[in-house]
């Protein structure tokens, strides 16, 4: 067996962690090399023999040496709430990637891509497959849909409200788990077959849901009533603006509202050779009164 060389960004956020973790069931650690922005989050990593090295997206010269001769570089994009700060990075990474020589780019995406979507981060989702394109890099992306994992932090508020409030009108959202989509990522990134130069892979559950929908789920799941109660779009920005987040949380919401958070595909089951966990099974086991 030669030995491999997968780096992994943003190895310590909440996906990172878990495609990590995913990684470690299916190759030695000795083939992971981390790259994050604070190291000493990362201690634990480098007990178990998992390279960790300093990255900031900010400077090119800090991720060359990083990136050098990786088989796979998964690259997770860091949490700013605009396009351009997230585009910036972006031309970082490929300009390092491009420079360090690395083999394969596997890329993560979004569902809210779409040229008329007005998500504040859509832009960026939208730019990184055309910038992909034309970079001379072989490279695969993976889109998700929206996390089911904030529901259970967030389901003792919706208790409280007796409603979700979601700005969505009639229209529907489309969910996977973080550990499915880590589960992914680590079957893609170590399966030549799967890792395929220019494929671009949507992760989603088998269905989506509407908002009363949703809040049938939510009611099942902790056996209190819960139904659909929308609130405006300012309303929800001015809510949920810590870390002066509302407004793209909002515009995102705007997007789901014209239908456009909705996707659903079978390229989970493509890759996994099963289908992804329901809304209901994550819920169950993960919420508890």
């Amino acid at each position: 067996m030669n030995h491999m060389k997968y780096t992994i960004t943003g190895a310590t956020g909440h996906l990172g962690q878990q495609i990590v973790a995913a990684m470690t069931q299916l190759v030695a650690p000795s083939e992971l090399n981390l790259g994050v922005h604070t190291p000493s989050k990362a201690a634990a990593y480098q007990a178990q023999g998992m390279t960790v090295s300093a990255i900031d997206y900010h400077d090119v010269q800090t991720l060359i040496p990083v990136l050098d001769a990786s088989d796979v570089f998964i690259y997770v994009p860091s949490k700013s709430h605009d396009s351009y700060s997230r585009v910036m990075e972006f031309e970082n990474v490929v300009a390092a990637a491009q420079t360090a020589k690395v083999k394969h780019l596997l890329v993560m995406g979004f569902i809210a891509d779409q040229v008329n979507n007005p998500f504040a981060l859509s832009a960026f989702y939208g730019y990184v497959p055309r910038r992909l394109a034309g970079s001379g890099l072989p490279y695969t992306i993976i889109r998700n849909a929206l996390y089911a994992d904030p529901l259970v932090p967030y389901l003792p508020e919706l208790i409280e409200r007796h409603n979700v409030i979601y700005p969505m009108g009639d229209q529907a959202l489309s969910f996977i788990s973080q550990q499915d989509s880590a589960a992914a990522f680590a079957k893609v990134a170590t399966t030549p077959a799967l890792l395929e130069d220019g494929r671009i892979y949507t992760l989603t559950q088998s269905r989506a849901y509407t908002m009363p929908e949703l809040a049938a789920v939510l009611s099942e799941v902790s056996q209190q009533a819960i139904g659909y109660q929308p609130i405006s779009n300012q309303a929800f920005s001015d809510l949920y603006n810590q870390g002066n987040e509302g407004p793209m949380l909002a515009s995102m919401y705007a997007g789901g509202a014209l239908g456009l958070l909705d996707t659903v595909s079978a390229d989970f089951e493509t890759i996994m050779g099963r289908p992804a966990q329901t809304l209901p099974a994550y819920l169950k086991a993960h919420y508890s009164a």
